[in-house]
């Protein structure tokens, strides 16, 4: 039997209150001081922050004592149209109808429109053993896009992981281009080491610099040593070298299996991150590690549709998502501890 229990912005306030609890979870209300409602989900395991009226971002994650969540400087989530107004959390939902970091020709937002979309609705589902946020959000333009965004964030009771769900449908009566990635934030280890269930050659090194960063001497011939060997890079040992941010893509992952794994290890301490997700919803993925005094991540995984290189790219490319009217697509990540 499932319980749905509504959600609204008035049941949010300073100080924390306990929506629902049982042996195996509960379930807390609160706002942040800069007014972002949010929703904190403990289970046996580990705690949850899920912000569900703002783009339905995940703000914190961990579990077994150990953090998922980037180093950051953002003391709490802030109002913004960008997600670079609050770019603190664990993940966040990139697209849907442009995705990444647009070059001069593009004009889209950072990372899309739903990072840092206002939902219409959000409510608690509780089911034997699991407990969901979910949320719904209309996008519509005169003479535009229309589309309906379901995000969802599920946990289970004894469990270190939790599932990152979007459903996207098309409801204009035209088509309508997609780009998503599950944008996961994930914490530096320190020393960490990289596994995945592709091979090691599968990852290639972006050799294009986008207009945010800004490359030392250093940094140059340590990406110009990489390039002609991106194999090389498989712990996290110089942390020093990944300021500005270094990125490698892997595309086509359907040839390595219908669904794919990666692992971020702790040499130091006995607990590994991890990912899973179908290659047919995500048949490329990213890996970002930016290591400085403000952000601190090694986001050892992005799961997508395509690069996160913008929309004319993607275009280019020829991975540009195309949804008929009334089509749906529906996107699912499991994350956490291995």
């Amino acid at each position: 039997m499932k319980t749905r229990l509504p959600l609204h912005r008035e049941q949010f306030h300073a100080t924390p209150g306990v929506l629902l609890q049982n042996e195996d979870f509960t379930v807390e209300l609160f706002r942040y001081p800069a007014g972002i409602e949010a929703v904190r989900i403990h289970n046996r395991r580990g705690t949850v922050i899920v912000l569900p009226f703002y783009g339905q971002m995940i703000w914190q994650a961990s579990f077994d004592g150990h953090s998922l969540t980037m180093g950051h400087s953002f003391k709490q989530p802030l109002p913004g149209s960008s997600i670079i107004d609050t770019y603190g959390c664990f993940a966040f939902h990139s697209g849907l109808l442009a995705n990444g970091c647009p070059p001069a020709e593009d004009d889209h937002p950072l990372h899309g429109e739903m990072a840092c979309a206002r939902m219409d609705s959000a409510w608690i589902v509780l089911e034997e053993g699991r407990v969901s946020l979910e949320g719904e959000t209309e996008y519509v333009k005169g003479f535009g896009h229309h589309y309906l965004a379901a995000p969802a964030v599920r946990l289970q009771a004894n469990h270190a992981r939790l599932h990152i769900e979007m459903t996207v449908t098309n409801l204009a009566g035209a088509p309508m281009p997609l780009q998503y990635m599950c944008h996961l934030n994930s914490a530096w280890v320190e020393q960490g080491r990289f596994q995945q269930s592709i091979p090691d050659d599968a990852f290639q090194l972006r050799t294009t610099i986008p207009a945010h960063v800004r490359p030392t001497p250093a940094w140059r011939e340590y990406t110009d040593r990489l390039a002609r060997d991106p194999q090389s890079l498989q712990q996290l040992d110089q942390p020093q070298m990944c300021d500005p941010e270094i990125v490698f893509f892997a595309d086509d992952l359907a040839q390595y299996g219908e669904e794919v794994q990666f692992e971020l290890h702790s040499p130091k301490e006995d607990y590994a991150l991890m990912t899973r997700f179908s290659t047919a919803q995500f048949p490329h993925a990213t890996r970002w590690l930016l290591h400085n005094r403000d952000q601190q991540v090694a986001a050892y995984i992005l799961p997508a549709t395509c690069r996160p290189e913008g929309f004319l790219a993607a275009k280019q490319a020829g991975t540009l998502i195309e949804l008929a009217p009334g089509e749906q697509r529906h996107f699912s990540v499991e994350t956490g501890l291995l």
